[in-house]
C-alpha cells in the first residue's frame, strides 16, 4: 500500500465497506477486539429488532463516495453479490464520472467478504480497476481483519454516528437523512487528515512486523 502511495503520486485509494446504523443509536463497530488472559464479560444491550439501515461508502483523498443504502421499497436488504453487482454497476460508477474521478488514477479496496469475492463480483470491480484491485484475491492482496487500516473502520463509522445520533433522529427516513448531512459535511481539511493517519497506520504495521497495534494510540483532531 505504502508503495502504490510513493510509486504513484496521483493515486487515488479508496477504502469501502458497509456498517449497520441502528434507530436506537448503535452501529457495529467490527474494530472492536478484546485481548486478555480472561473473558471480560463484556455485555452489550441493545433493544431486539431494532429499526436499521444498511450503509456502504468508499473513503479517499477526493471524499467519501456514498451514502448507498441496501434496500428495496425502503425496506433494508442484506448485502449479496447480486445487490453489491447493482451497487457497483448504478451508484459507484456514475458517481467516480460525476466527479470526474478518472478510475484509472483509482485503487479500489474491498474487504474479503464472499459478497465482495463472489466470482461476479470480483470479474466486475477487476473490468472496473484493472490491476488495481486491493483484496482478498486481488491486485493486491487486502490483510484479513485489519480493521486498523480501514479508514470506514477507525474514522468514518464512528465519526459520523457521533453527529447523526446527537439529533435523535425518530424514523429510519430521518437517519438516512441525517447520514447524507453528516457525510456531506466531511470537508477536504479533515479527509487529509484522515489519509495522514492511514499512511501513518501502515508504516507502524510494518515497524511492528505485522503485529497488534497496542502500544500505539492514534488520533484525529476532528473538531
Amino acid at each position: 500500500m505504502l508503495e502504490i502511495i510513493e510509486e504513484h503520486g496521483d493515486a487515488i485509494i479508496m477504502i469501502s465497506d458497509e456498517a449497520h446504523f441502528h434507530l436506537n443509536g448503535s452501529v457495529n463497530k467490527q474494530n472492536f477486539r478484546y485481548w486478555a488472559a480472561q473473558n471480560p464479560h463484556e455485555v452489550l444491550e441493545r433493544p431486539l429488532h431494532s429499526p436499521k439501515v444498511r450503509v456502504w461508502c468508499a473513503v479517499g483523498k477526493v471524499g467519501v463516495i456514498g451514502p448507498y443504502f441496501f434496500e428495496e421499497n425502503g425496506i433494508t436488504k442484506t448485502v449479496n453479490s447480486a445487490r453489491y453487482i447493482d451497487m457497483i454497476n448504478n451508484f459507484l460508477e456514475p458517481e467516480l464520472r460525476n466527479r470526474m474521478i478518472n478510475n484509472q488514477n483509482v485503487w479500489f479496496q474491498q474487504d474479503g467478504a464472499t459478497t465482495h469475492t463472489a466470482r461476479a463480483a470480483m470479474a466486475l470491480v477487476r473490468a472496473m480497476f484493472p490491476d488495481r484491485l486491493i483484496s482478498r484475491c486481488g491486485d493486491v492482496p487486502w490483510p484479513p481483519r485489519s480493521p486498523d487500516l480501514s479508514m470506514c473502520d477507525f474514522f468514518l463509522w464512528g465519526y459520523v454516528k457521533s453527529r447523526v445520533h446527537e439529533g435523535k433522529p425518530r424514523t429510519s427516513e430521518e437517519l438516512k437523512g441525517d447520514i447524507h448531512k453528516q457525510i456531506g459535511m466531511i470537508n477536504q481539511e479533515l479527509l487529509e487528515r484522515v489519509v495522514a493517519n492511514f499512511r501513518e497506520r501502515l508504516q507502524t504495521c510494518i515497524l511492528q512486523n505485522g503485529h497488534y497495534l497496542s502500544d500505539i494510540i492514534f488520533r484525529i483532531q476532528t473538531a
